[in-house]
């Protein structure tokens, strides 16, 4: 008989939705006063942040320097300069962003019913922008017919780009190796593949892109505009935006992240010992060694670097060594040679300038040990301005992603069908307990399964000093 698709056998126990759930009331206290009310009062509390941040020089500085990452890519999506300067002030008053979600077209089911949690956060709050994180590091396939290449519509597997599967295998979405455009291919190689994905393609714009990320972000745009007329703002950010906002900082001699990250790689170095350290104990796997910092680039395709000896140095076959100083990173981001990881992109986007940061089932574990692993490095650097800020942080890093996952859900039929009003009502009334249904991308994860087992076995203790900067 098959075995529940929400139950993994696990040492002779079950691991289920509901001791997940007692999982994630240990590691997010918070959640215990949420799971049965509705989802609109749990968004509420995502996008709030009582009283002001706390700050330092750095932080201003870090501050700063987001804010006017923002503004860029405000006026990019269209806006004047001052509705982007509105952005960047949102941004300080109500430092929360959304960083769930990949660089998908937003109805994409994951994407899209997150969107609508974070607009029950947004409108609760009075906030007129939705800013949001979408990683483009990664690439068309996350798993068969599935990730940033691929849309289910009328419940045909749609190919967005008409890219054939070795390229999808190969090349990351950030990639400058175009050109792609929409295209919306199905199984029978017809364009396009069907009467949705025809009204689709109306609305997505007819224009051919450098990126994927660059024509999913205008693609975004038009479905925003045609789905959420009345909503706040989308102000998309991607990994190109956040390599210009690290050479931004390292192009500036006097800003911290110049003179004690990549100026004198005491720190560097201490991070990435740190990383080690916590990868041979119990939280082994949460933050991956894969690369150091940054991800190197060419044609399309990224490839690991690794540091030593204040050299960045490309993994075998790839002929690559840069020096790890201000000067040298920051041209070598703006010529798209190296692309930042998720460690660099989240302590610029993130721990430095004291951002929220609202993510999904992984990152609401891997986030407050990147901020542990940075605040051991700042401790042993002698950094204690910073350090003494980053304790002072309320709920950095909060479960955002997938918190809405109905079942069996068509975003573009639902949005065809009902307008978005209906919607955020039918769902923002549901407890939280019902939004996140069956917790699949939990209880399907192997990891979430050692973390559950070794909690209950007493081996990880949410109370160590890992958790205290979470």
């Amino acid at each position: 008989m098959d075995e529940n698709p929400t139950t993994v056998r696990s040492r002779g126990n079950e691991f289920t939705a509901a001791g997940l759930k007692q999982t994630l009331s240990h590691l997010l206290p918070r959640l215990d006063d949420h799971w049965a009310r509705p989802l609109k009062n749990y968004a509420q509390t995502a996008y709030h942040i009582a009283g002001h941040r706390s700050g330092c020089s750095a932080r201003d500085e870090a501050m700063f320097f987001l804010q006017t990452c923002v503004e860029r890519a405000a006026v990019r999506s269209g806006a004047t300069s001052q509705e982007a300067k509105q952005s960047a002030q949102q941004l300080a008053a109500a430092p929360v962003i959304q960083t769930g979600p990949h660089c998908h077209l937003l109805i994409e089911p994951d994407a899209f019913y997150t969107h609508l949690f974070s607009l029950l956060g947004l409108d609760a709050n009075g906030l007129k922008w939705h800013i949001w994180y979408s990683a483009s590091t990664v690439k068309f396939i996350e798993r068969p017919r599935k990730g940033p290449g691929w849309l289910l519509l009328e419940g045909e597997p749609v190919n967005i780009f008409g890219l054939p599967r070795r390229l999808m295998d190969s090349y990351s979405v950030c990639g400058f190796n175009g050109p792609y455009s929409f295209q919306l291919v199905g199984s029978s190689k017809e364009t396009p593949a069907n009467a949705s994905a025809a009204r689709l393609k109306a609305i997505l714009p007819e224009a051919e892109f450098a990126s994927a990320a660059d024509a999913i972000r205008a693609g975004n745009q038009a479905l925003w505009s045609w789905a959420f007329p009345a909503q706040p703002r989308l102000l998309q950010l991607d990994d190109i935006d956040i390599a210009d906002l690290v050479a931004d900082h390292l192009e500036d001699p006097g800003s911290w992240l110049s003179r004690h990250f990549a100026g004198n790689d005491l720190v560097a170095r201490a991070l990435l010992e740190a990383i080690d350290q916590l990868n041979a104990g119990p939280w082994a796997g949460w933050i991956r060694s894969t690369t150091d910092f940054f991800w190197g680039h060419t044609g399309g395709k990224l490839f690991s670097l690794r540091l030593a000896n204040r050299v960045l140095t490309g993994n075998p076959g790839k002929a690559m060594e840069l020096r790890f100083e201000p000067a040298a990173l920051a041209a070598a981001l703006r010529r798209r040679e190296i692309v930042p990881n998720l460690f660099t992109t989240f302590l610029v986007a993130s721990i430095l300038p004291g951002i929220r940061v609202l993510g999904g089932c992984r990152q609401t574990v891997y986030y407050p040990l990147m901020r542990y692993v940075f605040s051991n490095a700042l401790e042993r650097s002698g950094h204690q301005a910073l350090l003494e800020t980053l304790c002072a942080d309320d709920c950095p890093g909060v479960w955002g992603h997938r918190v809405l996952k109905p079942r069996n859900a068509w975003p573009f039929q639902e949005l065809e069908s009902s307008p978005l009003p209906v919607l955020l009502d039918l769902y923002g009334k549901q407890p939280l307990e019902q939004t996140c249904g069956d917790l699949e991308s939990f209880i399907s994860d192997p990891i979430w399964e050692t973390l559950t087992q070794r909690i209950a076995d007493e081996v990880v203790h949410v109370r160590s000093p890992e958790w205290k900067f979470a």
